[in-house]
């Protein structure tokens, strides 16, 4: 199967497959046991964390795949690269913490 993106262009699925299926591992693993500590049934739980997989598939698929431009194959530097990782490191550190911090209020 050949993903394309809005141009009709052919795009390499991998970093979709990748993105999609981490979310996917995640927010399935832990989603229901966090929302069943908070009170939540089992089966909605269930059901809520797979509503919340689709919505998270689909904008990694727009993202990944619609809005894809092939031609667009700057360098980027590593300083630019080092920082977007850090940042995103820094910013799941604080999910996590506020999630955390849901559990005891």
């Amino acid at each position: 199967m050949r993903l394309r993106n809005s141009d009709g262009t052919p795009i390499d699925p991998t970093p979709f497959l990748v993105a999609a299926l981490l979310a996917l591992l995640i927010i399935i693993s832990f989603g229901p046991l966090y929302l069943m500590a908070h009170g939540v049934a089992q089966t909605t739980a269930i059901l809520a964390s797979l509503g919340i997989t689709g919505v998270t598939c689909s904008v990694i698929y727009y993202r990944f795949v619609w809005t894809y431009n092939p031609k667009i194959r700057e360098e980027v530097p590593v300083s630019t690269r080092y920082l977007r990782l850090l940042y995103g490191v820094l910013a799941g550190v604080l999910v996590m913490l506020f999630l955390t911090a849901l559990l005891y209020m």
